[in-house]
């Protein structure tokens, strides 16, 4: 399987974070036969069935967009059904406003679908989209990530003025895969935008 031109512009969180939450939702899936999940439910049974997972355990909602592209490119490539559907923002309890699709159809889709065999197809689809991960994305420890981030803030306080706690530990988590400050801001301001205040 080959991993298509729009996977590469995950970060290895992204793909390790998304592969978390494929498990979660196909988990999911199957036991609640196709009902949504909220973006920090999904968080929390991904937690549960990986509690010593750090990357998984430091995401939080606002931060889950681009997971869940990355589990509905999987799909996608695989001509699964759109496993992410289930997962909604608990503003609006629908998908993120990039969902394209008839969300009733694809939940029953993904509820009468067989997921036991795509593990080992998930397995092979993050080891590959992990190879695409553009090279200038480099990977650093958390306390190099939030001293960066301080040093950004400080000389742009006035775009960083309606940053919450939660933005600062997505954009943390972005800076430690690699993006620079600027950007990371960037795609939080974009997930809240797209999908609104996550929960």
């Amino acid at each position: 399987m080959l991993v298509n031109e729009t996977a590469s512009r995950f970060t290895l969180n992204d793909i390790d974070v998304g592969s978390r939450l494929y498990e979660a939702l196909a988990h999911h899936a199957k036991s609640a036969q196709g009902a949504p999940i909220m973006y920090g439910d999904l968080l929390a049974l991904g937690r549960r069935l990986y509690p010593k997972d750090a990357a998984l355990d430091r995401a939080v909602p606002i931060g889950i967009g681009m997971k869940l592209l990355f589990v509905e490119s999987f799909c996608k490539a695989n001509a699964y059904p759109n496993l992410a559907c289930l997962a909604i923002s608990g503003a609006t309890m629908r998908p993120g406003r990039a969902y394209q699709g008839d969300w009733e159809a694809d939940r029953r889709a993904v509820a009468s679908f067989d997921w036991s065999g795509a593990h080992a197809g998930m397995i092979t689809y993050a080891a590959e989209a992990s190879a695409a991960v553009p090279r200038r994305f480099k990977p650093r420890k958390e306390r190099p990530a939030d001293v960066a981030w301080y040093a950004y803030f400080c000389s742009h306080r006035e775009a960083c003025a309606k940053v919450t706690g939660m933005d600062k530990q997505e954009i943390i988590n972005l800076l430690m895969a690699g993006i620079d400050p600027e950007t990371a801001l960037r795609r939080v301001l974009a997930a809240k935008a797209e999908f609104g205040e996550a929960s």
